[in-house]
């Protein structure tokens, strides 16, 4: 687990302006990563950190030689067009680079004139998948996702025994996952329709968004050694926000005995931005479980995973429809809850990933599955927010949605905040439904 440390002081203020900004997703504290450049230019990808209103520019300074040692290490690595050089460094790089960078741009700091040209304004970059992802798994951490689905499909038993034992995912595929800010066409697919005696190929008509957030592993371990539970947060990277778009009516011919296939592979969007552990440790919190459920068998239990495995993340998901965009009005919020009320947690997930030998390498991704919470304002997926479709959502200018329609748009946000500790966010995941194609 992560010890709090100077970087985390609410007190500590940026030289620059805009990273003192109350309610900004991007202070001093917060520092995460995404690879970026200027938009519409040639220019290389590389990695930068955001503070306030800006990127600071790694490979810039990495060239500039303003740190040295492990945190001079760490900048070269992240100059790269992909961040898994830096993500298979390890912890203590991690650390140094953060530290470094925190100290660098500190009001008052001998740095600020080294490290101000290395700035490129947010508003004028594009970026792109932060990591090249070898394999990507897809969890079904939230309780009360599961059981609200189950209650769909199964009303006399909506749990699956299994649950509450061990962490459920599959594994995915990476080549369709991409970055905030994607227009994707909606999926064609083979469907059953209500009452019919056979399938039917066309445009998914149950188009779901799924609030998850993203897990991307640092340093990897060896195929057959497994990483254990105590060691887990050693090898994550960061969190960002991660929308896996659904195809439900394809999900729900197909789903059976594998389970997803064709209605999840389209499309998966995520933030640019990754929040390091180390940012979210003001915002540990106990993980909490009714005292008569299962205990964790020994190898996902620990007593630190008891005491701070949870993460105390906001998040909401605001739907912008085309009648709201053309009329100038804003996005209706239609979800609003918080990781903490995971069943799993992410060392769980990385100890259970690898306890049958699975090496993990950097770069790889897990989705955390659809992250709702124990009321219906909680619901992290539009088929359990309508009830399968069948109380649509109201939304502003009369508009309803049961499923999403071509021309919405879906924006994912995320922050942490209380009494004590500096507000950090994870900027927005965003994604647009494109006709289906010819």
């Amino acid at each position: 687990m992560t010890l709090l440390n100077e970087t985390h002081d609410p007190a500590l203020r940026s030289w620059l302006a805009s990273a003192n900004t109350a309610g900004g997703d991007f202070p001093i504290q917060n520092l995460p990563f995404a690879v970026f450049r200027r938009a519409g230019t040639p220019e290389a990808f590389r990695g930068g950190v955001a503070i306030g209103d800006q990127v600071l520019d790694l490979a810039a300074v990495a060239a500039a030689g303003v740190f040295a040692g492990d945190a001079q290490a760490a900048a070269r690595a992240a100059s790269e067009a992909k961040l898994n050089a830096l993500m298979a460094l390890g912890p203590a790089a991690w650390s140094a680079l953060r530290l470094a960078l925190s100290r660098a741009l500190r009001e008052g700091a001998a740095g600020q004139a080294a490290l101000r040209p290395c700035l490129v304004p947010q508003d004028r970059v594009e970026y792109d998948v932060p990591a090249r992802i070898g394999d990507y798994t897809d969890f079904y951490t939230s309780i009360h996702h599961a059981t609200n689905i189950g209650r769909l499909f199964r009303p006399d038993n909506p749990l699956l025994p299994n649950y509450k034992w061990v962490p459920i995912g599959y594994h995915g595929r990476a080549s369709s996952i991409g970055i905030s800010g994607q227009g994707f066409h909606r999926p064609v697919g083979q469907t059953l329709p209500a009452g019919a005696a056979q399938p039917v190929v066309g445009p998914c008509q149950r188009l779901d968004i799924e609030l998850e957030l993203g897990i991307f592993i640092g340093q990897g371990n060896a195929q057959g050694e497994a990483v254990t539970i105590t060691q887990a947060e050693a090898h994550v990277f960061g969190i960002c926000l991660l929308n896996d778009w659904s195809a439900r009516d394809v999900q729900a011919w197909e789903y059976q005995p594998l389970g997803p296939f064709l209605s999840k592979s389209f499309a998966t969007t995520l933030s640019p931005w990754i929040v390091t552990l180390e940012a979210l440790a003001p915002y540990r919190a106990p993980l909490q479980r009714p005292a008569d459920d299962p205990q964790p068998l020994p190898y996902l239990d620990s007593e630190a995973n008891r005491r701070e495995g949870a993460l105390d993340i906001q998040l909401q998901v605001d739907l912008l429809t085309p009648r709201l965009r053309e009329a100038g009005g804003e996005a209706a919020t239609i979800c609003r809850t918080s990781y903490r009320h995971a069943y799993w947690t992410v060392a769980q997930m990385v100890a259970h990933h690898t306890v049958n030998g699975c090496n993990l390498q950097p770069g790889d991704l897990f989705g955390s599955g659809t992250l709702s919470g124990p009321t219906p304002q909680e619901a992290g997926a539009l088929i359990e927010m309508t009830q399968g479709g069948k109380q649509p959502l109201a939304l502003p200018g009369g508009e309803q949605r049961s499923f999403l329609l071509d021309g919405d748009t879906v924006t994912l946000r995320g922050w942490c905040e209380k009494p004590g500790a500096a507000r950090i966010g994870f900027g927005e995941c965003r994604g647009t439904v494109l006709p289906a194609r010819g």
